[in-house]
């Protein structure tokens, strides 16, 4: 992969209103606290069931195949740098304004599922540490407060996530420090990382519990919405972009191989609070409800970034005529899109009901695949496209190899995961319908990805 001159000059810093006042620096910390986030504070249990003790192996996986779609995007963003992500680049690749609203809507439908994951999540063994209450409560009226901080307005949300997420890192160090410790004074059982789970091949549990890994990957996607406020993104967006999944991944690694080591791998299996397993097997004198706390932070930030996200997707979809106009209501006083937050929120909160961390999970890695696939497919349609500035160029074996992985996730997902998916698919298009009549009838035609903007 190189960053290669296309045309005479330039960095990539295309006319834009906005201020370019991200530094490399920035960006990068801002995609490792976007990837580095709840899912490996809920998974490592799950994927303990497929694996055993042997946890880093999907991980692993996932990592090639995050490594491979980053490919794809660091072209794409460098490319085209302006908001709208995926969209954008399904709209300026095959100028379908449903295809454009599909990519957008399974974009907000990932994170209407993924909130709903963590709320569920919210509720388990973490908050059990702390106070025993019953967790369907708990996670409605978690998925409230999440709705009422999104109404409240996005800079209070961002600024509740600039200290959750030195948080949530703090808690990952942490397990780290605490099963180095263990393994330091000879304690724990190093064979269980080389373990596999009893009655299942290591290959079959491995491309399962892959699904689940990709999960803790997901979030550089959204780094294509600040690509107008980024300063030289040319060379800024690849360095970025993979030094952070790298770290991301070294991380991961490390917590990997530490719950296995000090956890017994059926007990980690069973926890809905698998590192929380990890603080109470250490036999150390760190408190369990301190950590408990902290990642219960860390999920609750991971929700309402979610939500915030599939709100304001909400909103462009409606503003650029691709979704009823009502979505595109906005408060007068707070300037917030109350409409989509409310909606968002309801739609959340019954989505909890409809499966466990894992099976909500494994669908979101499904709703994103999808937009990967179409970002792979985008890109080797863009080939011939010639820009007048130096971008990021990926070879084509690695957009190939990311499509193929992409293709290969997808026939790994149980029916439950399809049908959800496809519901969502279902309601999205009878909305889309409404939306295109409506227009009709003005007399109007949709403006397309152009005005999905970061809202």
């Amino acid at each position: 992969m190189a960053t290669t001159l296309t045309e005479t000059g330039g960095t990539g810093e295309t006319d834009t209103r906005l201020k370019r006042g991200i530094t490399p620096l920035l960006l990068f910390f801002f995609i490792v606290g976007d990837t580095l986030g709840a899912g490996i504070y809920t998974l490592v249990g799950t994927m303990a069931q497929d694996v055993g003790g042997a946890i880093w192996l999907p991980l692993a996986i996932a990592l090639v195949l995050a490594l491979l779609t980053a490919g794809t995007y660091a072209e794409l963003i460098t490319k085209y740098p302006h908001a709208g992500g995926a969209a954008r680049y399904a709209e300026r690749a095959f100028d379908k304004p449903f295809v454009t609203f599909l990519v957008g809507f399974l974009m907000l439908s990932s994170g209407i599922t993924t909130a709903a994951a963590l709320a569920n999540a919210f509720a388990g063994d973490y908050l059990q540490e702390l106070v025993e209450v019953p967790p369907v409560p708990v996670t409605l009226v978690f998925i409230a407060l999440l709705v009422a901080i999104n109404l409240r307005g996005v800079r209070e949300s961002l600024m509740a996530n600039v200290g959750a997420t030195v948080i949530e890192v703090t808690g990952l160090v942490i397990i780290i420090v605490v099963a180095a410790i263990v393994f330091g004074k000879g304690d724990g059982d190093v064979g269980r990382v080389t373990t596999f789970a009893e009655g299942i091949s290591p290959m079959e549990g491995a491309f399962a519990a892959t699904i689940t890994a990709f999960f803790s990957f997901l979030g550089f996607e959204a780094a294509a919405n600040m690509a107008e406020e980024v300063r030289n993104p040319s060379r800024a967006y690849p360095r970025a972009l993979f030094g952070a999944i790298l770290t991301a991944g070294v991380v991961y690694m490390l917590i990997a191989l530490g719950a296995a080591l000090v956890v017994p791998t059926d007990q980690l299996a069973a926890s809905e609070g698998p590192l929380l397993e990890v603080i109470n097997a250490s036999g150390l004198s760190f408190p369990p409800w301190l950590f408990a706390a902290i990642a219960l932070v860390a999920i609750g930030n991971g929700a309402l970034l979610f939500m915030v996200m599939a709100s304001r997707a909400t909103y462009g979809l409606a503003e650029a005529g691709l979704l009823p106009s009502v979505f595109g209501k906005v408060a007068e006083t707070r300037r917030t899109p109350w409409v989509a937050i409310l909606v968002i929120g309801a739609v959340t909160m019954v989505m909890s009901f409809f499966g466990d961390v894992r099976t909500l999970a494994d669908t979101t890695v499904l709703l994103l695949v999808l937009v990967f696939i179409s970002a792979n497919v985008s890109v080797l349609v863009l080939k011939k496209d010639r820009v007048e500035h130096a971008h990021f160029t990926a070879p084509r074996v690695v957009s190939v190899l990311a499509l193929v992985a992409s293709v290969a996730l997808l026939t790994q997902q149980s029916l439950q995961t399809w049908l959800i998916s496809l519901s969502y698919v279902a309601v999205g298009s009878v909305l889309f319908l409404i939306a295109r009549a409506h227009r009709q009838r003005e007399g109007t035609t949709p403006e397309g990805a152009d005005e999905l903007q970061d809202r």
